[in-house]
């Protein structure tokens, strides 16, 4: 079993926090099988409020699946207690907001797309479903008359000690 965590980077203007909400997020990945190399051609999403029961009754796990190459049963599961919020104090640097418990297959690539909120650092405003596909996301504070933003998004899968 090896454990995989996911650091973020970003530029944030006038940007508290991002993080995500709730047990229904979906971390969009494409994984590769640990024994054969064989990486996955299309997006697949991870959730804490989905589980698959392992083969042989060995507990569940948020994604279980049989390699298309090898035919090895691989899963994959996130850490709950690793899930945290990318803020202003880490910007421009790498910050982990995940982490993933695998066995036979780790992640390798990742994927915005939508869901996260943004903190205001000018105000108490939040902005839900912030939509991060395009790699930035721009967005007005009213109450604080400030322009907010998320630029310059990068991701990175480093190897977390047990």
């Amino acid at each position: 079993m090896v454990k995989i965590g996911l650091e973020i980077s970003a530029i944030l203007e006038n940007v508290a926090q991002i993080s995500t909400i709730g047990d229904e997020f979906r971390w969009y990945v494409k994984l590769k099988c640990t024994s054969c190399g064989e990486v996955s051609s299309a997006w697949q999403y991870l959730s804490l409020d989905e589980s698959t029961e392992t083969k042989g009754g060995r507990g569940s796990a948020s994604m279980v699946q049989k390699c298309r190459m090898c035919g090895r049963e691989n899963h994959i599961d996130i850490i709950k207690e690793h899930l945290s919020s990318y803020t202003a104090e880490s910007d421009g640097t790498f910050s982990k907001i995940a982490g993933f418990e695998c066995r036979g297959m780790e992640p390798v690539e990742f994927d915005f797309r939508s869901g996260w909120v943004v903190s205001s650092a000018c105000s108490k405003a939040t902005f839900n479903d912030a939509d991060f596909s395009e790699n930035e996301w721009y967005e007005y504070d009213e109450s604080a008359n400030q322009s907010v933003g998320v630029t310059e998004l990068k991701y990175r899968f480093v190897k977390m000690k047990k």
